[in-house]
């Protein structure tokens, strides 16, 4: 039995939208004729569907708080004894949110089909990333998939409240940004303009900065309402060419290099690496296979390919240690810490350790550099309405000085 997509004229004339269950389409348009219904359109639940494309179009499926929750929810049936699809139809009744009712169906459809929960999930990528569709296949294949649920849902929140703690810091310095922006743009545009006019009829050299500001201020009047689409054309054409392999890995592996910002994305990328390779080790996966996996959730396409060479080496025979250390980028406390997992036998726990540690230094930098953010702004603001007050007083200033 799989889940269908359908929109439907109700007895009033309405259009109706919503998920059924049924073994085929037709199937499905004789349950909404049954209902007093008159099936307009009726497809599968899938991303490639019709209806579905609508749906998805634009959106990345679904939040990473309503995943955390859908994972806690499945886990702990599971856990309870109830089988995965039985699971699925429970959650999907009990549920008040429409779209994670018709993906759940979706996949509780695929899953009576006889394909694999991780397969089922792979119809909606958008909803389930893939680090969470490699977590729960390998927890499959373990047999303990309760258990990596509960695991992913851990993380899944982690996550979550991580990025609402940096959105909440950045609230205030976004908004002290546009007000900055504006009231300069203002002086520049309203203000100035009107008063270095009376110091230029009197026909004196003006200072060098007062000349600097007409300057600027002659080109935001005629040119700064081609700013705002400059940037964005230039945006654009930057993720153009990241599109192109050689060009993104290029710089990917300038990145890492760059001071501060190639810290963060080192730290994240290594903090990533190593989590994934806590759940999948702790799920029974085996190692080399385990690394494959957490080398394919990777952003950064250097280290993902130095990652690919780790994993060879390990394969062949060589330590998680070494590996590591050869890709020249990972902290090396994580190192000392996998290393001395790798000689007590409790790879496992300090894989956990680790990433928990490099996640805690992680958070720790970025909410420095957050609160940091916020006086920096303010200094740049002040400097440069003492710019312009400065620009403005000189020319003033020789004035006074000539009359006397």
């Amino acid at each position: 039995m799989a889940a269908f997509e359908y929109t439907a004229l109700t007895d009033a004339g309405r259009k109706n939208r919503g998920t059924l269950e049924a073994d085929s389409a037709r199937a499905a348009r004789q349950q909404l004729r049954a209902r007093g219904m008159v099936p307009l359109e009726v497809a599968p639940a899938t991303e490639s569907s019709e209806v579905g494309a609508k749906l998805f179009s634009g959106s990345p499926g679904l939040s990473v708080k309503h995943l955390a929750l859908l994972t806690r929810q499945i886990a702990t049936l599971l856990r309870a004894g109830i089988p995965l699809e039985e699971t699925l139809g429970a959650i999907a009744n009990q549920t008040r949110n429409h779209k994670i009712r018709r993906i759940v169906l979706a996949v509780r459809g695929k899953v009576l089909e006889g394909h694999s929960f991780a397969q089922a999930l792979g119809s909606f990528p958008r909803a389930f990333p893939k680090l969470y569709r490699a977590t729960v296949e390998a927890g499959e294949h373990s047999g303990h998939l309760d258990a990596v649920l509960e695991r992913l849902g851990d993380y899944t929140e982690n996550q979550q409240q991580f990025r609402q703690k940096v959105q909440l810091a950045l609230i205030y310095p976004m908004v002290l940004v546009v007000v900055c922006v504006l009231v300069v743009t203002g002086l520049m545009v309203y203000v100035v303009p009107d008063v270095i006019e009376v110091f230029t009829g009197t026909g004196q050299v003006l200072p060098l900065a007062t000349r600097i500001l007409v300057a600027l201020s002659d080109f935001i009047s005629a040119w700064g309402w081609l700013v705002p689409p400059a940037l964005i054309a230039l945006a654009v054409v930057i993720v153009l060419l990241l599109r192109r392999p050689a060009i993104r890995y290029r710089f990917h592996h300038r990145l890492l290099d760059v001071p501060v910002i190639g810290w963060l994305v080192r730290g994240a990328q290594s903090s990533r690496y190593v989590g994934t390779l806590a759940i999948l080790t702790g799920s029974s996966v085996p190692l080399v296979q385990a690394m494959g996996i957490a080398g394919g959730v990777m952003n950064n396409e250097f280290l993902k390919e130095r990652l690919q060479r780790a994993q060879k080496t390990v394969r062949e025979g060589g330590s998680l240690r070494r590996a590591l250390e050869d890709v020249e980028y990972f902290p090396p406390m994580m190192i000392y810490m996998i290393a001395s997992g790798e000689s007590s036998g409790t790879l496992d726990q300090m894989l956990h350790r680790a990433a928990e540690s490099q996640e805690r230094d992680l958070q720790g930098a970025v909410t420095a550099f957050v609160s940091l953010f916020e006086p920096v702004m303010l200094l740049l603001m002040a400097a440069v309405v003492l710019f312009i007050v400065v620009a403005i007083m000189m020319p003033i200033l020789s004035m006074n000085q000539l009359v006397v």
